[in-house]
């Protein structure tokens, strides 16, 4: 008989194998980010890794950013001109991440 195990708790703190799990989704985390992905692709949610991948929720991808000195000018929220398409859950690799901007998460709230 085999026994794996991938969870072990050490001074009242979980460690997990890396690789063996990946987090649950956490929606209102506050750590909601403008992420530009593989391809153009450039999505708002909240932002977690885990494991190899990127899982953002509550997301939207943004479809027409309404800006006229570039993307940046979304962190503080969508403006009036800027385009979102509600998409749920997005999965990607870690490595299909170009890069990501921090966001006023107070500011994206209700961004359906």
């Amino acid at each position: 008989m085999e026994t794996t195990i991938n969870e072990i708790e050490v001074n009242g703190k979980k460690y997990v194998l890396k690789g063996s799990a990946v987090a649950a989704p956490n929606p209102g985390s506050g750590d909601v980010r403008i992420v530009v992905l593989q391809r153009g692709w450039v999505v708002v949610g909240d932002y977690k890794e885990c494991a190899d991948d990127v899982l953002i929720t509550n997301a939207s991808v943004i479809r027409r950013w309404g800006t006229s000195k570039g993307l940046g000018e979304l962190i503080n929220g969508p403006l009036s001109d800027t385009v979102l398409d509600y998409c749920g859950t997005v999965k990607t690799a870690k490595l299909g991440v170009c890069f990501t901007l921090d966001c006023e998460a107070s500011k994206w709230n209700g961004r359906k």
